[in-house]
């Protein structure tokens, strides 16, 4: 039987010719995805919008679920082969509801690209109470999946490729309160537990998919300033974040080390396009990707959560709390009862 990525077992670099600099142009040269139906979650706008982008440039058909189905038709204008329409992550009605109704299309789904997410909010719980951060990043792509799932089959070779983040460093899952229920919460903690699920949820998902010809990735897109994800920082973020002291004034240390890596919105979403295109990655599956390339996994060099917290760049490659089988198979079953869905395997 093929290997599972439990443990980093397939976590190393292939030799992909593509680097930090490579932008979706680059990825998607030579790719032919006429006839091919995408489905990418907050295409509407940031990394979103330049994957969309891509997808259709190679003549793919691409569903853009939105909350706001109306802003995204605007946000869209000018691209040709996209659909809208309307989808909350955090509302399981919404979600089942957008789900029957691609299922109904009849049509296989090719390509499932859960990019869609929340960062560093204040804390906020969903209809259900669950913590917002783990309820959108993780939740949601979850119970949409598993409603997908009848359509990816239908593909016969699709892929589900996860955006998760360098930030998942900041925290392996917390399974005895994975929704501040009785802890304090801490917002970059809380952050790194549902990138670190969208790790944990691809190892998981590419071993009991397989053997349907699906297979998953998951990636860490880069720090891209351009974005607005970070729009709820205070003052005293920053200085959590190492990128202000104390005093006001700026780490020019950390500011040195964040210009050397920033990547534009092209470079940023260029592992997403990469990982869902690729015919490198056609017989491997379940692994981190970051500057389209398999990240490296060096468990005897990893450096503890405080560390992460003092780069503001971001770490490098994968955390080994990120893809041990227990925490993979724990999550898988906490993520069902909490959604109350299950996959049909």
């Amino acid at each position: 039987m093929e290997q599972s990525n439990y443990n980093g077992a397939l976590q190393k670099p292939i030799g992909s010719g593509f680097n930090a600099k490579s932008t979706t142009k680059d990825v998607i040269k030579g790719i032919d995805l006429k006839g091919k139906t995408a489905i990418v979650t907050g295409g509407d706008g940031g990394l979103g919008l330049e994957i969309t982008k891509a997808l259709t440039s190679a003549g793919a058909t691409v569903i853009v679920p939105s909350r706001d189905a109306e802003k995204a038709k605007q946000n869209l204008q000018g691209i040709t082969n996209v659909e809208t329409a309307t989808l909350n992550l955090t509302d399981p009605k919404s979600i089942d509801t957008f789900a029957e109704n691609f299922l109904a299309s009849g049509r296989p789904l090719h390509i499932l690209i859960n990019n869609a997410g929340v960062m560093w909010t204040p804390l906020q719980r969903d209809e259900r109470g669950y913590e917002g951060q783990f309820s959108t990043n993780h939740l949601g792509h979850f119970h949409l999946t598993a409603k997908l799932w009848e359509a990816l089959k239908k593909a016969n070779v699709a892929r589900v490729v996860t955006v998760s983040s360098s930030a998942h460093h900041y925290s392996p899952i917390l399974f005895d309160d994975v929704n501040y229920t009785a802890r304090e919460y801490d917002k970059f903690e809380a952050y790194g537990q549902s990138k670190t699920a969208n790790v944990l949820f691809t190892v998981e998902l590419d071993k009991k998919a397989k053997p349907f010809g699906v297979r998953a990735y998951v990636l860490h897109p880069g720090l891209i300033l351009e974005t607005n994800l970070g729009r709820h920082l205070a003052f005293e973020d920053f200085v959590t974040l190492g990128i202000l002291h104390a005093d006001g004034t700026p780490n020019l240390e950390a500011e040195a080390a964040m210009k050397n890596i920033q990547k534009n919105k092209e470079q940023g979403a260029a592992t997403t396009v990469w990982a869902a295109t690729s015919p490198q990655l056609e017989n491997i599956g379940g692994v981190y990707l970051e500057d389209v390339e398999i990240a490296q996994y060096d468990e005897a060099n990893y450096n503890n959560i405080a560390a992460a917290y003092r780069n503001p760049g971001g770490f490098g490659g994968v955390a080994p709390f990120a893809l041990k089988e227990e925490a993979a198979q724990k999550l898988w079953a906490i993520s069902e009862e909490l959604t109350q869905v299950k996959f049909d395997f």
